[in-house]
Order: C-alpha cells, then structure tokens, then sequence
C-alpha cells in the first residue's frame, strides 16, 4: 500500500486518457471538528491519503464518473462516500465526516478561575480578561480576518472609521474626530506623524487594543501635551512567547498495524480499560492568551498506555484541536500523567486510549468529567 501525505499526493489514479480532476475534501468528527490521521481510499485502488492537521487531503489525476470514496481511523467508525466526478468540473470538494466510537475514558475539563500574567503582555492579557474602557481584537479574531488590511480590521469596530490619506496611507479616525490616533507598537509610541497602519501585516499581530477618547486609555498609554485627546491604538506584536511551542503532535508508531496485530488493543478488546489513576487530577495548564481571551475548545489525544499505566513514548498523537496552544498545554500535562493499565485474561496489556479534553474559562481547576 502507498502512503502519500495531504500537499504532496501525486497519484494518478484510474486517469482518464483526455481529461483528469481533482478531489480534495476535509475529514471531521460529528461536530465537525477536523480529524488528523484519517487514511481516505479510492476504491479499486491501493492509493491512499491522509488527513493533515486541518483535517484536509487532495487527490488528483480522477477520471470523470462514479468515485466511491471511503475513510477510516482508528477509534472512529468507517465511513463511505459515493462522488460523481463531472467531466466540465475540475475540482472537486468533499467533506468526510466521522462518528467517534464510544470513549472509555471520562473527559478530562480545564478550568481556571485565574491565570497569572508575565512578561511583556501581561498588562494587555489583563486588560483583556477585563475588557472594560476599550475595545479589544485578540488573536482569534484577527486570524479570522487575515485576508483584511490593519485599517479594515480596525474599522470593524464601532465607532473607527478606515480611510485613506492623501500620501496613500492606510489609517483611521474614532468617531467625532478628525485627527489621527496616538499608535503604539509594543508599548513603545509611533510620535512622527501619521502612522501608515497599513504597512502592519494582521498575521504580525497578536492583539490590539482601541480607545476613542482621551481619557480612558491606560495610564501608562497616555501621552503628554494632548497627544491621546484623538484616540488611542495599542498593537501588540507575535513572538516567541505567543507562539505554539511543539508544533502538530503525530505518533512515530503504526498505531494502527499494531492494533491489527494484536500488539496492542482498544478498549472494546479488553475486559477492564485503562483509565486515569486518582485520586490527584491531571494537571493541565490553561494557555493564558486564551484565558485572557475567554476561549474555549475541545481536545482529543490519542495514545498507548503500557503495561506500568505509563504513556508509551512515540504514541502521542492530538487527533483534533480548537486551537495549537490548547494542544501544546495536553502534550505538556500529559508527559506528567499516569494511568491504570488495561486488563485482558487477567493480565495488564497495552491499550490505545482517547482522552478527550475540555478548556472552559472559569472557577475550578483540571478534574474529570463528572466529578465534583
């Protein structure tokens, strides 16, 4: 069987002599979360594909008419998709969706009543948590957005309008004013003169925050001489301490010829599962951006847990993830983790394991779901 990963597959695959297309598709769950590691057929060919991080795949070189497409993934129940490949279409998209098979672990939920800021945004993740006297983009929003110019991002909020100046400079004016805002980039002032906001890519920004009148900026935000009376704009820049640390988590093993072969074995295959060891809950790290934020979501991990109730390493896959800083924080707790090992014939055997994650801001610490 050929394995080809999502970007890089090449196959041509019952080729039409005069006219090929492209098939491209995303894999999610139920609730339409994206699923990494899905392997996507062709039937009547041994080509395969599959899922990246964002769930998507790609096949090319399709010759016109019925295409049966099927999809599988470990802890998930096959799926099959039939697709009529047109001859006047050349792409064609497909979404895929998967329903998890039921999970013997209980969800693990993130809470955190609050989180301690450090570091050069510490002030902002402050007064983002709070969101009293400005108007807030966080990194969520802007990423959503990244097609748009800085001065149409701004504009978006109520009360700032975009324009363009004479120069050809992108900027904005809050509402009642007609001179330029006071911009800061990193705490530091951009004084000389307009500021072209334009010439800031979004993707280089990790939050801005806005304030329309004189008065209301941050202390340490506000100019002397009347410099902030027409508005206040604080960027604040992307570095490494905004950033994912460990990048998209994927096992180094074959989890799922291991499973064919009996070498190790899923939930339903055992007679009492592996399940997280108490009493102490798994520590768990909220991701502070995205407490100050206020944003949820969900994680899976999948892994094997040995015989000793231990994570084997090159196991750790995040199946999917609402966000790479989530996915970093369950990496990061679950190198601390300890189960008990799966039973079958009476004895300790190795198991694939799917603990689900939830991040929900609020009052509490990690626990697993259901308790107290």
């Amino acid at each position: 069987m050929l394995l080809f990963s999502a970007g890089t597959l090449a196959a041509v695959c019952r080729v039409d002599a005069q006219t090929s297309h492209v098939v491209s598709g995303v894999v999610t769950d139920s609730a339409n979360r994206p699923v990494f590691g899905a392997r996507v057929t062709l039937a009547g060919t041994s080509v395969v594909a599959v899922s990246d991080d964002r769930g998507e795949f790609r096949f090319t070189g399709i010759a016109a008419g019925p295409v049966q497409i099927r999809v599988s993934r470990l802890g998930f129940v096959p799926a099959v998709h039939q697709l009529h490949v047109a001859p006047d279409v050349s792409l064609h998209r497909v979404h895929l969706r998967l329903a998890a098979l039921a999970n013997s672990v209980s969800p693990v939920v993130v809470r955190a009543s609050r989180v301690r800021y450090t570091g050069r945004l510490a002030g902002y993740y402050e007064r983002l948590r709070r969101r009293s006297g400005g108007s807030f983009i966080a990194r969520d929003e802007i990423d959503r957005n990244n097609g748009r110019t800085l001065s149409q991002l701004l504009a978006q909020t109520p009360g700032v309008s975009a324009l363009r100046s004479r120069s050809g400079l992108g900027t904005v004016r809050m509402r009642g004013r007609g001179c330029r805002p006071l911009v800061w980039l990193d705490g530091m002032p951009m004084l000389a003169g307009e500021v072209d906001l334009d010439a800031f890519s979004s993707s280089t920004l990790h939050g801005i925050e806005m304030y329309l009148g004189g008065s209301n900026a941050p202390i340490d935000y506000t100019a002397p001489l009347g410099q902030s009376s027409c508005g206040t704009i604080l960027l604040w820049s992307r570095g490494r301490d905004t950033e994912p640390a460990g990048g998209p988590r994927r096992p180094s093993v074959d989890l799922e010829s291991m499973v064919a072969s009996l070498k190790i074995f899923t939930s339903d295959q055992v007679d009492k599962p592996a399940e997280l060891a108490g009493p102490e809950p798994l520590e768990v790290r909220y991701p502070v951006s995205l407490f100050a934020g206020g944003v949820s979501g969900k994680v899976v991990a999948e892994f094997v847990v040995d015989t000793a109730g231990l994570i084997e390493a090159g196991t750790l896959a995040i199946i999917f993830s609402a966000h790479p800083l989530f996915s970093d924080a369950v990496s990061e707790g679950l190198e601390r983790a300890r189960y008990t090992p799966a039973y079958k014939d009476g004895k300790a055997v190795r198991q694939i394991v799917y603990q689900p994650f939830t991040f929900a801001p609020g009052a509490g610490t990690s626990r697993k779901e259901g308790e107290s």
